[in-house]
């Protein structure tokens, strides 16, 4: 930096947190964008393709996918991020309520957590939190 180049200003605020959300249903993506994108840097995907493709450009935290979607579903999607971005925490949103599927999925994807749509935007923030917090934890522990 040059010294006599401008100081930047005292108030920037910090960096946010990267958080993919993968859901092929767009009014839900932009109910949990507009929720989330208070606290944390919001990239979406509409399908597991979509989402698989982001994965290769940029680095998140944490990544919300949608469990039934055309083309793919989030558990297999989500399975696919665990063995490629293992700091990455992976949280799986469903309307179906199934054990034996929901104990898969968090078996074979190492879920953080799974939600149960309809998901209320508190607790869907409050888990997304709770998730980057891991991360950092998970990325620290391998130190």
């Amino acid at each position: 930096m040059n010294p006599t180049d401008p100081k930047p200003a005292g108030n920037l605020e910090p960096k946010k947190d990267a958080i993919l959300l993968v859901d092929d249903e767009k009014p839900l993506l932009d109910v949990y964008t507009a929720a989330l994108s208070i606290h944390f840097e919001i990239t979406t995907a509409t399908n597991a393709r979509e989402a698989d493709f982001i994965l290769q450009k940029k680095s998140f935290k944490v990544v919300v996918a949608d469990h039934l979607m055309p083309g793919g579903n989030g558990m297999n999607f989500l399975v696919r991020a665990r063995e490629e971005f293992p700091h990455m925490q992976r949280i799986l949103v469903t309307g179906y309520m199934k054990p034996e599927m929901l104990l898969r999925s968090v078996n074979e994807a190492a879920l953080f957590r799974y939600l149960l749509k309809p998901v209320s935007m508190a607790e869907l923030t409050k888990v997304v939190q709770d998730a980057v917090k891991a991360y950092a934890a998970s990325v620290a522990a391998e130190k």
